[in-house]
């Protein structure tokens, strides 16, 4: 098998595809929004696995009270997951699950923006240019 392909990648993506189902069919907490686990990163010696995700309609500074508070609640609850876990993939060893928020896709829209305001300034800028060489 691959190297780029290990165990623990495996091991992630099946954790991320349980977990999924748990949280969204099982997990019973009202506060609890619309969470989609975007990527498991396994530790090589399976002691634990950092779990992030994302949170619908959390997006911008005025949602980091939601974000925080579903971080909270998963962490929480990651005892509980964890067990549940255990039971469905009956590996000796079950990681600890740690929570964190992908920061990512908010990280990726800001840098759009960022290109897409230097883009904008690039094309005012030649378009002023050009009305000053036609102008002469």
């Amino acid at each position: 098998m691959p190297k780029d392909y290990s165990r623990t990648s495996r091991l992630g993506e099946q954790i991320q595809r349980d977990l999924a189902q748990m949280i969204q069919f099982e997990m019973k907490d009202p506060r609890l929004g619309m969470v989609t686990l975007n990527h498991v990163k396994v530790a090589k010696d399976l002691g634990y696995a950092d779990i992030y995700f994302t949170v619908m309609g959390a997006r911008g500074e005025s949602d980091d009270e939601i974000r925080r508070q579903t971080e909270r609640i998963l962490n929480d609850a990651s005892g509980y997951l964890r067990t549940e876990l255990a039971r469905i993939l009956r590996t000796r060893i079950t990681p600890h699950l740690r929570f964190h928020y992908d920061e990512t896709l908010d990280r990726g829209m800001k840098l759009t923006s960022l290109i897409k305001k230097a883009t904008d300034e690039d094309k005012s800028r030649h378009h002023d240019d050009q009305q000053d060489d036609s102008a002469e």
